[in-house]
């Protein structure tokens, strides 16, 4: 598909990056981020060199940055990726009022994380959108997420191809949409009836066959068959429409699901929007990752508080609740709950593989076919839900209910949406050799032993009996370190630090630590991090009281609402 014409005016006299005041919101940018990796050198930013001749003033480069929070995210959630870069534009004109991008995914909740930022001021080069893959994947040790999706943009296509070779890249269908209104509005004036015969068209295809017979008759019916921009999307089907891209991991937590899905639940939604300046950006950008936080933290303790409400004696049910988060428990059990109306039928056994008709009560001619390996206890269903959501689907379920099989075996429940989705480490075999630079070196051990710190605070401000285990294992950990530091006082002074086991995390410019340290400046530094962490735990503390202060209070009013409505009943009877 081609999206070559696009009609962006940044760097044009009206681009917020061009001029002194736009150079200055530039520089706030700038500013922040400096100060943010001051702070703490696990925060990553890059700023991409422009290209300045004789005949035109400087343009203001593109910037990239990553917070130490977004790139653990991303080894916990970075199996999908999605790259919002053409979302904030006046759609009255076509101006890209905030030249914005950002690279999101889905945590275990199913919940929007984010995984970077930036500011494509100069967006319309060839290499900035290769130049933005890169120094992303860079911030994220230089591992590959199994999908991308983004708009359908030809710059775009042309970097993830260059610089994402293995990943599958499909288009956001929404794009797609919104631009088939704009191209057909004529269409859509005289045929009501065909916006809603194009999205079932699209949505609700079972098979690349129903698919494409139900496209060439859509094209008839409304004698399209010679129109250029249904002919250029359905080139491009395979990157686009559901039913092709079935068989690899997107998190698609929707059966009718909309490629790409709408703005809706885009991280910066209500935060970020055409109008929103570069000044007030940085503003927004931490009220939305403040927001998306406390939202995450408050589906944990939902997850963990109670139990949900089981509808089936099912063991398997009961695992499932007890593994998943809600929200994909949840999805889980509307699938067991519908096995009851999809029994399975055996069609074919040729020993060790069993093939299963599965159709719905009523609605045959959609059923769909389970192929089931009795020997290794493993299932695919020509549905490819597992293989799209990670959730596994009705059908299945069906056929394990027909072999007796009581409980999910462990390559049905993914990880990633369990409630134990951050636990443990995550095995980079794709991340670059241990840099052999001394002063680099210090700073990925400094970043390694941050990472698993913050694991540390955030287990365990969950609860009270969490949060004194690891405050005692921090404690302990500290005395440790103190001891090794007496016994090698003055053992290797001036040595070069070797480097650490593992790769960390790169940081976007100056090292906040020298290679050469003295012992004081090192107890200097080892109590400023110690107390950093203490107070980190501190704040996670309040914020954890806070929210349990908040669900006190809802839990409160609903039990005086309940005494109240009890009072009413009774008063009714007398």
């Amino acid at each position: 598909m081609s999206g070559g014409n696009r009609h962006r005016t940044l760097g044009q006299g009206q681009g917020q990056g061009q001029g002194q005041a736009g150079g200055v919101q530039v520089q706030l940018v700038l500013d922040y981020l400096k100060r943010m990796q001051a702070e703490n050198p696990a925060f990553f930013y890059a700023i991409q060199p422009h290209n300045v001749n004789d005949h035109s003033p400087p343009a203001p480069a593109n910037i990239f940055w990553a917070d130490p929070t977004s790139r653990m995210n991303y080894n916990y959630f970075g199996d999908t990726v999605r790259l919002e870069s053409t979302t904030y534009r006046n759609r009255m004109n076509n101006q890209y009022k905030l030249p914005f991008a950002a690279f999101t995914g889905l945590n275990h909740h199913g919940q929007p994380v984010l995984f970077g930022c930036a500011l494509l001021l100069n967006d319309s080069a060839d290499s900035s959108f290769v130049w933005l893959l890169q120094t992303w994947l860079h911030a994220m040790s230089g591992r590959f997420p199994i999908s991308i999706t983004t708009d359908p943009d030809r710059l775009i296509q042309m970097a993830v191809a260059q610089v994402l070779p293995e990943t599958r890249h499909r288009f956001c269908n929404w794009a797609i949409f919104k631009e088939t209104q704009d191209k057909l509005a004529h269409i859509l004036q005289t045929h009501s009836t065909f916006e809603m015969e194009f999205n079932k068209c699209i949505n609700e295809s079972d098979s690349v066959n129903e698919f494409e017979s139900c496209w060439a008759s859509l094209l008839e019916k409304y004698y399209l068959l010679d129109n250029e921009w249904l002919q250029s999307i359905y080139n491009a089907r395979h990157q686009w429409v559901p039913v092709y891209m079935r068989d690899t991991f997107f998190g698609e937590l929707s059966r009718t699901n909309c490629i790409g899905g709408d703005t809706v639940n885009s991280f910066f939604n209500g935060y970020v929007n055409a109008a929103t300046t570069i000044q007030l950006l940085i503003k927004q950008y931490e009220k939305a990752v403040a927001s998306w936080h406390e939202n995450e933290l408050k589906a944990d303790y939902d997850t963990t508080s109670t139990m949900p409400v089981l509808k089936t004696p099912s063991p398997m049910e009961k695992q499932a609740a007890e593994c998943y988060t809600r929200r994909i428990f949840m999805k889980f059990q509307e699938e067991l709950v519908e096995t009851l109306a999809n029994p399975a039928t055996k069609i074919e056994d040729s020993g060790t593989i069993t093939a299963y008709r599965v159709a719905k009560y009523g609605e045959e001619l959609k059923a769909h076919i389970v192929r089931f390996n009795s020997f290794e206890m493993k299932a695919n269903c020509s549905c490819q839900m597992f293989e799209c959501s990670g959730i596994i689907c009705r059908h299945i379920l069906s056929v394990f209910r027909a072999k007796n099989v009581l409980t999910l075996p462990s390559e049905y429940l993914l990880k990633r949406w369990t409630r134990n989705a951050k636990s443990g480490g995550v095995v980079d075999a794709q991340a670059p050799e241990l840099p052999s630079n001394p002063q680099e070196s210090l700073t990925v051990r400094y970043n390694n032993l941050r990472h698993e710190a913050i694991k540390y605070v955030e287990e365990g401000a969950k609860s009270i009996h969490f949060f004194n285990v690891a405050m005692d294992a921090l404690q302990d950990a500290a005395k440790k370190v103190s001891i090794a530091k007496k016994q090698r006082s003055g053992a290797t002074q001036g040595s070069t630090p070797a480097n650490g086991d593992r790769q960390g995390m790169h940081t976007g410019e100056e090292n906040q630590m020298t290679p050469h340290q003295s012992a004081d400046e090192k107890e200097k530094k080892i109590r400023e991090l110690t107390a950093e962490l203490e107070s980190t735990n501190q704040r996670c503390e309040v914020y954890r009281a806070n929210l349990l202060a908040v669900l006190r209070d809802m839990e409160d009013q609903k039990l005086k609402l309940s005494v109240k409505v009890q009072n009413a009943r009774l008063s009714l009877k007398e």
